[in-house]
């Protein structure tokens, strides 16, 4: 797609040339694709601007959301194009790519959520009259938006040992857990340098809203009509979120809403915000599943295939189960060197530690018990489930989860400094 708009883009002028030389012969003139924004080596059409319009507008409606007037929702959308565009060159540049693994694994788990099997989601598309092909595609650019912001966000944070001291030190870190809040925003951003006169007309248009919302404006149509936060199409979605995870201006002002209420604005880093608490749940308690768990890793190379990989894994399997030491079987074929030279041992693992693969078939083999060879992004695996447990968070734990804590804190801020950071310095030319 990329090097198809890329070669549009050079040909384009001199097709559009012939094609107004052409019409002093023709009777009817007929209307044809048009570049609607240049953004740095790429180029946005009409097409895209009215295809992904016409997606946002269907997904509003699907969520019963009014529509903003055409011209503020056709803005939006070509900023979020902009934006994405950006975005996707920059994952270009960088070499990030989405696998087919990853987006059929990605598409599996959409239907699955929407009770379907991948068959059904298909057909369900193109009941709906949306293509499938376009649909993956799409699917594949989200997954590697998500990808190239948390490449180039995550290096840019850092956790000191004296922030997570300070962390558990206060009364958020002293609590063994903290709630979740469903939020949502509206955000008028204002630039890095902005003058004062930029600050007040960023004031003035945030109190607006707020008035707007007070006399019984919808927050979510509110937010697609005016929000500047990347979310905005989303009705200012947030999701759940963690209080310990939150900018602490932003947790602050949820701690003090009930369900329904939506903040005034506040002035932030990167603008003025308003916050909705749509709803709220308890703190998660302090014990903790933990699986003792050791696997052996094989992963395929330029002289051993896929297939002669998950033969080689069938063939270990069968002669573990008729009674040869794992370990010594997990030191002499894994390839992973680090777990290999301990006997394949993972030591306790919980939650979210392991990719959804490996914590899926850990889940589902019982104690004592090997697995049947699985494959991962890695490679494929053979679990063995010695263990499990239910564990006190230990002290280890605590500090591991403030440092996610302030981590997932600092990305939520340096995500929308870095979003802002790429705009101003992108090349963006838009064309009538």
């Amino acid at each position: 797609m990329k090097s198809f708009k890329r070669n549009v883009r050079r040909c384009i002028l001199p097709l559009l040339s012939v094609v107004m030389l052409s019409t002093s012969v023709q009777a009817e003139v007929v209307p044809l694709d048009h570049i609607v924004a240049i953004v740095n080596d790429d180029i946005i059409m009409q097409s895209e601007l009215d295809n992904r319009t016409a997606l946002v507008r269907s997904q509003l409606a699907a969520n019963q959301t009014r529509l903003p007037p055409d011209s503020v929702l056709r803005n939006q959308v070509l900023d979020r194009l902009i934006l994405d565009s950006i975005q996707l060159q920059i994952a270009d540049e960088q070499g990030i790519k989405v696998s087919d693994r990853q987006l059929n694994e990605a598409l599996e788990q959409i239907a699955s959520r929407n009770g379907m099997t991948l068959e059904q989601f298909r057909e369900a598309l193109i009941a709906e009259g949306q293509d499938y092909a376009s649909a993956r595609e799409q699917i594949r650019n989200e997954l590697l938006l998500s990808q190239v912001q948390q490449s180039n966000v995550n290096r840019r944070i850092r956790v000191s040992e004296q922030e997570v001291q300070n962390f558990l030190d206060s009364e958020q870190g002293q609590q063994t857990g903290s709630p979740d809040y469903l939020l949502s925003n509206i955000l008028v951003a204002v630039p890095d340098q902005a003058t004062p006169e930029m600050l007040k007309r960023a004031e003035t248009k945030a109190i607006d809203i707020y008035r707007q919302l007070q006399g019984g404006a919808n927050f979510a149509e509110t937010a697609v009509a005016n929000s500047n936060a990347q979310n905005a199409l989303n009705g200012g979605d947030l999701g759940w979120r963690k209080a310990s995870e939150l900018p602490e201006v932003i947790a602050t002002i949820a701690g003090t809403l009930d369900k329904g209420e939506f903040s005034k604005p506040v002035r932030i880093a990167s603008g003025y915000i308003i916050v909705q608490l749509r709803d709220r749940r308890g703190s998660q308690g302090t014990l903790v599943p933990q699986t003792l768990v050791s696997h052996i890793l094989l992963k395929p190379t330029e002289i051993r295939s896929d297939a002669q990989t998950r033969a080689l894994a069938d063939q270990l399997r069968s002669r573990l189960l008729a009674g040869e030491s794992f370990e010594q079987l997990a030191r002499q074929y894994s390839d992973d060197t680090g777990s290999g030279s301990l006997g394949g041992d993972l030591s306790w693992t919980q939650a979210g530690q392991m990719v959804p693969e490996f914590e899926q078939v850990m889940n589902e083999t019982a104690t004592g018990e090997i697995s049947e060879p699985f494959e991962s992004r890695f490679g494929w695996h053979i679990l063995w489930v010695r263990d499990r447990r239910t564990q006190d968070m230990s002290e280890e734990m605590r500090e591991n989860s403030a440092r996610f804590s302030i981590r997932q804190r600092k990305y939520n801020e340096e995500l929308t400094s870095w979003l802002r950071e790429i705009r101003s310095q992108a090349y963006v030319e838009l064309k009538n």
